[in-house]
């Protein structure tokens, strides 16, 4: 069972939606069913029920403050790191730009243009290379569609979101009644879906893009009319380009992600992430990646156990 009873979060949030009036409304509904339902309230003295619900409210207070705090401290030292990290990128670039300033000969000079005229023309071949590949990317986008504002799409009839965790689905039945969940069929598989009103031509059924996980996977009805739905994404590493094979596909290029936090990931992603990011940061900096960097340690090591041998020309790929 999840911590702090998160598995009664999909439950809980569909009770509380049916409280319009706010939070003092679902309190009271909860404390209606304790009177009625149970002996919370009688069978024990009312210092000591009290005690209770202090104990639960100012734990849980306390734990939404640490959250709270913790939140701010990480994007305090997200912003630390970025000024750091720009501070090192300008470093560099003004160092780089002092080495590259010193005399030179008249017969350097010209032997640096004579090299600078032999390296463009030995790249004329691979630009045009490039050219074509760029083309070519362009040719495949033609025909997706922009992605909206949660890296979705917006259909005729339903709406969908996404992470790269999950995928958020929004139904809403034009309908002049309000739907209760006992009307709605709602039918997740791991690679199909299908939502509709019972009796009726349903408004999605289909094959899904990717494979999602059904434990993790749930529904509500919202305002009596519409049915979100969470999917949990199996690849938590790629992006959806539709929802339904047979839907008009997206441009997953245009994409803009929201920066998340590395603690919502889990292990193995997490890692792949962090090493993702610590290339792109060396990278930036002119430093070498973890994996060359590795290359390079293992060079050396060997080096220095072979000091007889000559590895002056020696160049990682």
């Amino acid at each position: 069972m999840a911590d702090d009873g998160q598995v009664f979060d999909a439950i809980l949030l569909g009770i509380a939606e049916q409280h319009k009036e706010g939070v003092s409304s679902f309190l009271n509904t909860i404390a209606n069913f304790l009177a009625r339902k149970t002996d919370f309230f009688t069978g024990v003295p009312q210092e000591q029920w009290e005690k209770v619900l202090l104990t639960a409210f100012r734990t849980a207070g306390a734990k939404a403050e640490a959250i709270e705090k913790q939140k701010i401290k990480e994007r305090e030292e997200t912003e630390k790191k970025r000024k750091e990290i720009l501070r090192k990128k300008k470093e560099a670039e003004e160092k780089a730009n002092e080495s590259q300033i010193s005399e030179i000969t008249d017969e350097e000079a010209a032997q640096i243009i004579k090299e600078e005229q032999a390296k463009k023309q030995s790249n004329s071949e691979p630009e045009s290379v490039d050219e074509k590949a760029d083309e070519e990317v362009e040719e495949s986008e033609k025909g997706k569609l922009k992605p909206n504002a949660g890296n979705g799409c917006d259909l005729a009839n339903y709406s969908w979101t996404q992470t790269l965790q999950d995928v958020e689905v929004k139904v809403p039945f034009k309908i002049n009644f309000p739907l209760k969940s006992r009307d709605v069929q709602v039918v997740i598989a791991k690679r199909s879906l299908k939502v509709g009103i019972k009796g009726h031509i349903p408004i999605i059924s289909g094959e899904l893009c990717n494979d999602v996980k059904l434990e993790d996977s749930v529904w509500v009805l919202q305002d009596a009319k519409t049915v979100v739905i969470t999917l949990e994404k199996i690849n938590q590493m790629s992006w959806w380009d539709r929802l339904i094979t047979t839907d008009q596909p997206i441009s997953t290029k245009k994409i803009s992600p929201e920066p998340s936090k590395l603690s919502d990931l889990d292990g193995e992603t997490r890692s792949l992430v962090e090493k993702m990011m610590y290339d792109q940061k060396q990278k930036e900096l002119g430093l070498p990646t973890s994996e060359e960097k590795k290359k390079k340690d293992i060079l050396e090591t060997f080096m220095k156990q072979h000091p007889e041998m000559d590895f002056s020309k020696c160049k990682f790929n």
